[in-house]
């Protein structure tokens, strides 16, 4: 399979009696930050959560692109936590790590101070989605995923309830049409 690297996963609908409530992967969007032989990892997107960023990490809030809060970037590590940036040019920055196009990871003990003057949009993650080695591809096989291209406003979206569906939407595909599968299909 090709390297997704840089892909959107937008997950499959399911009926609901087919999903938990508290299923992160449900109607979600991940940014694939790695994958290679070994396996993949990503940042769900769209999944803010109720957590005010200065309780985890103080002196970040007033850096974070709108909704200034935490998402949850998958069931992996949730006590851990990566930052993800839109960077503008092409040179490495201080506390920054490219990883492709303008998207890097911030060096969260860092001090903001240095960080912020290279930095167009921030959003902070708890935890990580994560897959091992050939896992990823069985799930897009088994029809668990639908891989499209990213923009690059989809990591700092200002609608994350939204995203699913708008990066449906954009699709020049009959993947236009899944953006209007109901959350509950008995109300179709």
């Amino acid at each position: 399979m090709d390297d997704l690297t840089g892909q959107l996963l937008i997950a499959v609908p399911r009926p609901d009696d087919q999903v938990d409530e508290d299923d992160v992967f449900a109607r979600s969007v991940i940014l694939v930050l790695h994958h290679d032989d070994e396996g993949a990892h990503g940042l769900v997107l769209n999944r803010p959560l109720r957590a005010d960023v200065d309780v985890v990490l103080p002196g970040w809030r007033n850096h974070v692109t709108a909704p200034q809060t935490l998402f949850q970037g998958g069931p992996v590590q949730l006590d851990s936590a990566l930052a993800l940036a839109a960077v503008p040019g092409d040179d490495s920055s201080l506390g920054i790590k490219r990883l492709f196009g303008a998207v890097g990871l911030v060096d969260l003990d860092a001090p903001p101070v240095v960080v912020m003057p290279e930095v167009n949009a921030l959003r902070i993650f708890a935890g990580y989605s994560g897959w091992g080695s050939d896992q990823l591809e069985g799930e897009i096989r088994r029809g668990m995923w639908f891989v499209v291209e990213a923009e690059a406003a989809d990591a700092f979206t200002h609608d994350p309830d939204g995203l699913w569906a708008g990066v449906l939407r954009r699709q020049h595909s009959s993947l236009a049409l899944v953006s209007t599968f109901p959350a509950d299909p008995s109300m179709n």
